[in-house]
């Protein structure tokens, strides 16, 4: 039985974003431990707020109050909490309705186990002791033994000192990858430094990385067809921002990443472009692949020096 590959692959996307009045506001408020919603048109309290009414899209600013306790409205137990997870014990995904409030918040509940947890059951804020103006200034919620009582959300200008206007939020996906037979052959080919393909045994095109499938008949391949190495520009971009947190970070923009259609290949795969000033780069150039010494997938493509291909040649490519 061949050896199945797979590898720890991480996705990761932080970008920053500027906030509004009312979000500005309720972050700004968790910071000093007051909780705002917002009220809409026909007078529901959305905790946490939002800027436009989901029902007639207009504009909202009507800050109220609502308080740190609430009510568990549905939930769901975590056996084994993941990295950047709230807490780093077993706990309870909880949706609570604040007192005041009309729609539930989702956080955590710190408790001791799933029996301990059940909707309906009452709950409060627990505040992380620094607090930045960020969700993450509710530690928690924990069990509460107070009643509900009647709360009328108090009316707020959301004005406070030195107020939050951005925030970095960081989106982030862990997971391991197994590419299966018909990629496992492609990875293992590269490392011989070749590329394969698969044909489709209907309309005989080659798919290069193959799938295992034509996506055009949605039949299974098998035929595999060696290509290249030298290919042709048929698309390409001029990437202006430095690459973070990966492996190009020695690349320096702007540089240009292509489309390139290798040579008996019926589908086009990207690649940077080097040896080149990038202004020069343009479509039909006729390249080649450069491997980097113990690697296992080509570094960039450079122009080979041919005349450059006739757009005919690969305008079904483009």
């Amino acid at each position: 039985m061949p050896h199945i590959l797979s590898a720890p692959l991480v996705v990761e996307f932080p970008f920053t974003r500027s906030l509004g009045p009312v979000q500005s506001a309720f972050l700004t408020g968790l910071r000093e431990r007051t909780v705002l919603g917002v009220r809409t048109d026909d007078g529901t309290v959305l905790v946490p707020p939002v800027e436009y009414d989901p029902v007639t899209a207009n504009e909202l600013g009507d800050l109220v109050e609502v308080a740190p306790t609430g009510t568990v409205t549905t939930w769901a137990w975590n056996p084994s909490p993941r990295r950047d997870q709230p807490l780093d014990t077993p706990f309870a995904w909880v949706l609570v309705r604040l007192d005041g409030a009309g729609t539930a918040l989702l956080h955590v509940l710190d408790a001791p186990g799933p029996d301990a947890v059940r909707t309906g059951m009452r709950v409060r804020i627990r505040w992380a002791a620094n607090r930045t103006g960020a969700i993450t200034d509710i530690a928690c919620f924990e069990p509460y033994e107070g009643e509900p009582g009647h709360c009328e959300p108090a009316p707020h200008t959301g004005e406070f000192a030195d107020p939050v206007t951005g925030i970095a939020a960081p989106a982030r996906l862990d997971y391991v990858h197994t590419p299966g037979r018909a990629q496992s052959a492609y990875i293992k080919a590269l490392e011989e430094r070749r590329t394969v393909g698969e044909r489709c045994p209907s309309c005989r095109k080659v798919y290069v990385p193959p799938r295992g499938a034509c996506p055009t008949c949605g039949v299974a391949t098998a035929e595999q067809v060696e290509v290249g190495p030298r290919g042709t520009v048929t698309t390409f971009c001029i990437v202006n921002i430095k690459a973070a947190h990966t492996a190009n970070l020695d690349i320096e923009v702007p540089y240009v990443y292509a489309h390139i259609a290798l040579d008996g290949a019926d589908l086009a795969l990207h690649g940077r472009i080097g040896g080149i000033p990038y202004d020069q780069v343009r479509m039909g150039l006729r390249v080649e692949p450069v491997w980097s010494d113990g690697a296992r997938h080509v570094d960039h493509y450079r122009p080979t020096g041919e005349p450059d291909a006739d757009y005919d040649t690969y305008k079904e490519l483009v």
